[in-house]
């Protein structure tokens, strides 16, 4: 294959977009956009449920859904954090403790009573007074009922669950409050414009993307409750109309604490799409921004448009000296990611920007990837112990453990260092609430899990982490391995501890 050379000037404007989907949808997501597997199964609506880890690029699928939706003539409401604050619905709610009032049911009727009434109103907003087809109905209701209050989505959710608190555990008599809660619970006020809303669907289509729930989570109870309740009344909207739907995303970590929405999730799997990338796609969403950031400014390289992913990649990121990492300068840099899209597009970034404070020229030398790589890597693990903060507070305080040993351990010298860890002989700092608890095999799965470990399933194979394989039998692992990703920050010297392979 013949190198691919690309002009000097070619550096100073290339750019491989931003780590937020929402700032990058701007700067020309959609046309650098990788429309994976997992892309069309969620845009077809065969997945409502998108699931992954943070900066997998659950908000890039929205972000170009909401857009192309909109360009097909849809109407598309987007809830974002603003419309949503954990600590205000822990403050306002009562607790379940104050009453028989099981929460999930309560914010699962709410979130039923909020959606149907936001898409009501983006329908009506299009001055829908017809007299055919349910229109008139559904206009009517929201002049009469919505059209004076301007209530935001969170508070229009929230006086619904205070209705249903008022029953729950107000001072009202039995058989009152029986007929009250069915009334509420089955929505009632709306129930009857349900038919017309169907009809007016038969020629209209609303997509609703509820996105980022991570934001601000504190794993309350009123947390737990909004987010499984959410997912209840998402899988029974859809079922009204193919032309209503609501799609949510969930962090891996959410889903994971939260009990009840994981018994829900058993039953809707096949509703259920998780995001994962691999080598060759990681190398495809490079490519891409490559020729984009080239082309939009004005340098459209016929050969660079032409060129295969790898082509692409070498014009631009020169190779490692021999024995640093395996295929390459992808190679070495994918194998310090969790194949997360964020990852790679930071840390090619920043090897960017490294070569042009040194006034270097492309391709990008090995000497820029490695200046880089501590930043990124302190960065990184301050980012994955901070993901699981509610789960497993403290987190950053156990990777620090793992400071200047050795990045391969045999099985017995892990399983002792868990125990020491789980018995205080190890002092962390904020971990009281979950490592005590802990046994070894625990901890050595939390931190696989979390991407710290790598494990070598057979003698000479490689080492894999969760972001490569879904499920391992880490009980029959013998050896594991520090992920190449922490190794910078943690003073990690892994000269002569075998395959990186993670």
């Amino acid at each position: 294959m013949a190198k691919l050379n690309l002009s000097p000037k070619i550096l100073d404007v290339l750019d491989f977009g931003t780590p937020s989907a929402e700032r990058d949808i701007s700067r020309g997501l959609e046309k650098y956009f990788v429309e994976s597997p997992a892309y069309h199964r969620v845009r077809s609506g065969a997945k409502t449920i998108l699931m992954g880890n943070r900066g997998a690029g659950k908000s890039a699928i929205f972000q170009v859904l909401a857009r192309r939706e909109r360009a097909a003539g849809s109407h598309v409401i987007e809830l974002s954090p603003e419309d949503y604050s954990y600590e205000l619905l822990s403050s306002t709610m009562a607790a379940e403790s104050a009453g028989s009032w099981a929460k999930q049911g309560a914010y699962a009727a709410a979130w039923k009573y909020l959606i149907y009434v936001l898409v009501m109103k983006a329908l009506a907003r299009k001055g829908m007074r017809l007299t055919k087809n349910g229109g008139r109905q559904i206009h009517n209701y929201i002049r009469d009922i919505h059209g004076a209050q301007q209530l935001g989505p969170l508070s229009l959710l929230v006086s619904y669950l205070k209705r249903l608190e008022a029953v729950k555990i107000g001072p009202i008599e039995a058989g009152v409050r029986t007929r009250e809660l069915d009334r509420l619970y089955q929505l009632e006020e709306i129930q009857n414009l349900l038919p017309a809303l169907r009809k007016v669907l038969d020629n209209q289509r609303v997509v609703v993307l509820v996105d980022e729930l991570d934001r601000g989570w504190d794993s309350s109870e009123d947390a737990k409750a909004f987010v499984s309740g959410l997912f209840q009344a998402c899988v029974s909207i859809n079922a009204l109309h193919q032309n209503l739907r609501v799609y949510i995303s969930l962090r891996q970590e959410l889903y994971d604490d939260i009990p009840a929405l994981y018994d829900d999730a058993q039953k809707h799997r096949d509703l259920l799409e998780k995001i994962s990338w691999s080598e060759d796609s990681l190398l495809e969403l490079i490519a891409r921004r490559i020729r984009h950031s080239a082309h939009e400014n004005g340098f459209a390289v016929d050969a660079l448009e032409r060129a295969g992913d790898r082509a692409c990649w070498s014009a631009v990121f020169a190779p490692p000296p021999p024995g640093k990492g395996r295929d390459g300068s992808f190679g070495y840099m994918v194998d310090r990611t969790l194949y997360r899209p964020r990852e790679l597009i930071q840390f090619c970034s920043e090897a960017l920007e490294q070569t042009r404070a040194r006034r270097c020229k492309l391709p990008v030398p090995y000497s820029a990837i490695e200046r880089s790589e501590y930043g990124y890597s302190a960065e990184r693990t301050k980012d994955i112990a901070a993901e699981y903060r509610s789960q497993y507070p403290g987190l950053l305080s156990v990777f620090e453990v793992f400071r200047s040993r050795p990045a391969v351990f045999g099985r017995e010298e892990l399983e002792l260092l868990c125990l020491e860890l789980a018995c205080g002989d190890v002092p962390t700092h904020g971990t009281g609430s979950w490592l005590p608890s802990c046994d070894p095999n625990e901890l050595i799965e939390i931190l696989w899990r979390a991407g710290l470990l790598t494990a070598r399933a057979s003698g000479e194979g490689r080492f894999l982490g969760s972001h490569q394989v879904q499920h391992l039998n880490l009980a029959a692992v013998r050896r594991f391995r520090v992920h190449a990703m922490f190794h910078a920050s943690l003073g990690i010297d892994a000269a002569g501890a075998g395959s990186a392979g993670g």
